[in-house]
């Protein structure tokens, strides 16, 4: 986010249209671009990111489906999981222009540029949810595929996630399963940190994410650099 963040009347007008749809709820738009450390009034995004994951995670598993006939399931989800992971979603942000429209508290202006970014992701997320509601797929469909068929179709080549390659590993060297830990959790309700140990084939790693699943993949990206197999 920028220091000069547009105000919600520009932002909504930048988005309508960005998307070709004119928001008829206002206040659920400025929900979608209202992150937790504002004590809001009228809410966050926390709900609507909870959706609008959903929505994109379905339009795309579309989107795929249709555009690779030929593949089988499995590498079906490592696409999806590529094409809709944090990293995806922020870059859609910024090239939609929405680090400028999200209203955050002071206290974020501090936040380590990863964290930044996952705000980002989750707001996409929050705007498709706000399509979906006012519109159905009729409306947020076209818009999804608007920033994602060219990711989709530049899909050729994808790698497993760290805890699948992880699996994987152990599996086929030790027949064995990673097994992962929780071992604190710290930070503010609105910026968590969570600390996991996974431990596979005597091996051991720890590593810190804004999510418990992050912060898995995190640790198992840790072992699976330190033994050459990343």
């Amino acid at each position: 986010m920028s220091d000069a963040c547009l105000s919600v009347e520009d932002s909504i007008r930048r988005l309508e249209k960005l998307s070709g749809h004119l928001f008829r709820d206002k206040v659920l738009l400025r929900c979608a671009l209202t992150h937790s450390s504002l004590r809001a009034h009228n809410g966050n995004y926390e709900r609507l990111e909870f959706l609008g994951d959903r929505v994109l995670g379905l339009v795309v598993s579309e989107m795929i489906y249709n555009f690779f006939p030929s593949v089988l399931e499995g590498e079906l989800s490592l696409r999806l999981n590529v094409l809709v992971n944090a990293d995806t979603c922020a870059q859609v942000a910024e090239e939609i222009g929405l680090p400028d429209m999200i209203r955050m508290g002071m206290d974020t202006r501090f936040l380590e540029k990863r964290r930044i970014r996952n705000i980002y992701a989750d707001v996409v997320e929050s705007l498709i949810a706000v399509l979906y509601l006012e519109g159905g797929l009729k409306i947020v469909r076209p818009f999804i595929s608007l920033y994602w068929s060219e990711r989709v179709s530049g899909s050729k080549n994808v790698r497993r996630d760290a805890k699948t390659a992880l699996q994987e590993w152990a599996h086929k060297n030790a027949s064995s399963q990673p097994v992962y830990r929780m071992m604190k959790r710290t930070g503010l309700d609105h910026d968590p940190v969570f600390e996991v140990q996974v431990e596979v084939c005597g091996f051991s790693a720890q590593a810190r994410g804004s999510s418990k699943r992050r912060a898995e993949l995190a640790a198992a990206e840790i072992i699976l650099s330190k033994e050459g197999v990343w």
